[in-house]
This record gives structure tokens, sequence and C-alpha cells, in this order.
């Protein structure tokens, strides 16, 4: 990724040097300026994501916020364990409010920890899929650099990019389970295994 940008702005550079040597500084300046700008409004937009977040986590509301959703974190990533239940959750809380850098630490911590369960090739997966289209109810950082860059209406983004996000991530998720399914375990085996026979063993009666 490095490499690419590296590449594209040498090749920007050289086309302009070549078409109007005149502005090069001036074009190379602004643009730094305007980059400390978003980065400045960035800084501010996550550090007051990330106290309330702290001040969620010690009241209790992050804990609330993460049983909401962590049943749709042991039905997507088919694991029973309660700390690896808990990153995501928070994970995909955080990636909701559109903080994607904040959403990395516990990012990094569920895959850790869905290493070591059983479908861990699945829910690796389906944990990719899910930061990588990053359903998205507020925008935040989105918002955050249209403010930097003074957009008239910052807002008009919410509803578009809840609207794509939502059909992106359902998507992935689709394709996801389709194309790299979960294994069954071994409780729901053993249900098979001694469900099937009873089944049997009543046609058969009926039969009779």
């Amino acid at each position: 990724m490095n490499l690419l940008f590296v590449t594209v702005f040498l090749i920007s550079t050289f086309l302009l040097l070549c078409t109007s040597p005149e502005t090069f500084l001036s074009a190379l300046l602004d643009g730094a300026g305007k980059g400390a700008t978003v980065s400045v409004s960035l800084i501010a937009t996550y550090s007051v994501w990330l106290g309330l977040m702290r001040v969620w986590e010690d009241s209790g509301v992050a804990r609330g916020i993460s049983r909401l959703t962590k049943p749709v974190a042991r039905k997507l990533f088919k694991t029973d364990d309660e700390e690896t239940l808990q990153a995501l959750s928070m994970n995909m809380s955080v990636n909701l409010l559109g903080i994607s850098g904040a959403a990395t630490p516990y990012g990094i911590k569920a895959a850790q920890l869905l290493d070591k369960t059983e479908n861990a090739e699945y829910s690796s997966a389906m944990l990719f899929v899910l930061n990588a289209t990053s359903l998205q109810v507020i925008p935040t950082s989105i918002i955050a650099v249209r403010v930097a860059m003074q957009s008239a209406a910052p807002n008009d983004i919410v509803i578009p990019t809840f609207l794509a996000t939502l059909f992106s991530t359902f998507l992935a998720v689709t394709l996801t389970r389709i194309f790299i399914p979960p294994k069954k375990s071994a409780i729901e085996g053993e249900r098979d295994f001694f469900h099937t026979p009873k089944t049997v063993k009543t046609r058969e009666a009926g039969t009779r």
C-alpha cells in the first residue's frame, strides 16, 4: 500500500512539474495544510468519542450494548466464548458509530481469540468482511472530514452511507456463509446423530 501511494505521488509530481511547474509548490503546501486540518479535526472527533466510550465502559453502558449485540455476534461467528464475544460486540458497536480507528484494538483482540476456535477460518473471514464493509449507522469519521472541508451539509451523508453499508454488509455476510461455510460443532453433530435414528424409528413404526 505504501508503495502504491509513493508511486501515485511521484507520477503526480512529475506530471505537475511538466505541465504547470509554477503551481507545484503552492499545490504542495495547500495539500499539506488541508491534510493537517483534516488530521486535527479527526483527532478531536476521535478524542471525544473515545472519551465517551471510556465513560460508557465505566458506567456499564458498554456492557449493555455488548449484551444487545452478543446474540448477533454468536450467530455470525459461531462461538460461545464470552471473552471473544465481548471483543466482537465492542468491535461491531464502534463500527456502527463509524469510528473504525477505535474499533481496531477490539478487532485485533477478537481475531487473536477467533484463531483458537474450531471455526477459525470461517470466523476470521467473517470478522474481516464485517470490518471491511463496516455497517455504519452514524458515519462519524466521514462527517468529521466533511466538517473539516467546510461542507455546507456534512450530515447529508448519513442515510446514503447507512444504505450503502447495509447492502455491502449483507452481501459480504451472505457470500462468506456460502463460500466459507462454518463447520458443525461437536454438540450439533451429537444432536444430529441422536435425532436421526429417532426420526427413522418413528417413520418405520408408522409404516408398520
